[in-house]
Order: structure tokens, then sequence, then C-alpha cells
């Protein structure tokens, strides 16, 4: 399975910053609105919610035939301690992981130098320059359309 996770704190806390083992490169890859959206289209979510699903055996289902799952985790502050709302994951598999690789995929970006700088910039204390590297991230609008197709 590969994952969409569009937060950069969220991906510093997954990765230490780029210094876990095997996780020591960062990349920022920009993908299609169109992708993006054909994955929220076909996405189960990855755990029973009642009231949402039927039953868990339904849930279970509709997860295995999924070729995307959304997960929520909880989002990141600059000393990748946990905030109050949620940072959205995909994860891709099958048809969804092909489309990802051969046909979203617009750009590639190396971001380890930029993670590297920033978290020395934690480390000394300097938030507020820390702050002002970090990437532009804003909400992504997503028509209810989309969204009633995320719960199905």
């Amino acid at each position: 399975m590969t994952w969409i996770k569009p937060s950069f704190l969220w991906m510093m806390y997954r990765s230490g910053w780029g210094t876990k083992e095997g996780q020591e490169h960062v990349l920022a890859v920009e993908i299609t609105r169109e992708g993006f959206e054909w994955a929220l289209r076909h996405a189960c979510l990855s755990h029973y919610e009642r009231g949402l699903h039927a039953d868990r055996d339904t849930w279970r289902r509709e997860l295995r035939r999924a070729p995307v799952r959304v997960q929520w985790d909880p989002e990141r502050d600059l000393h990748l301690q946990p905030l109050p709302h949620r940072s959205l994951q995909l994860g891709l598999t099958g048809e969804a992981a092909r489309r990802y690789a051969d046909e979203w995929i617009v750009s590639i970006t190396e971001v380890t130098p930029l993670a590297r700088m920033i978290h020395a910039r934690v480390q000394g204390g300097e938030l507020g320059a820390a702050r002002r590297l970090l990437p532009d991230e804003r909400p992504c609008p997503v028509s209810e359309e989309t969204m009633t197709h995320l719960y199905r």
C-alpha cells in the first residue's frame, strides 16, 4: 500500500524529521486535483464507524473492495506533539496505486534539506523562523458529491 499524507508536520512526525531508518529522504509529491478527488470517491474509512456503516461485516467487505482507505490521524505541531484536529491519510492499493504512479503525479521534489533546516530551528528554539519555513498548507475544499462517495 502507498500512502498520500498531505501534512508536512505529520510526515515529520512519521519520519522523525527524516532521520528514522529507511526514511532518511523526504519527498514532496504533487498530484493532480482530479486524482485526489478520484481517490476520495473510491475510498472507504479504515475503521468501522457505527451509524455510518450498516454493520461491521458490511464495512469489512467495503474495505476489502475499496482501492483507497481513509485514515485520520492527529495533526502535529512543530514539536511533533498531537494537535486537537486530524490530518488526512489516503492509503492506495491496486488500481489506485497504479493510477497514482502512472497518471496523477505532477512533480516530485526532494525536501529533506528543508526538513532538516526546520528541525534545526525547532531544536534551537527558533519556532518563528521554523514556522516561516513550513510549506504553505491550506484546507482543501471538496464537493458534497465527493464526500458522499467517501461514506457509501
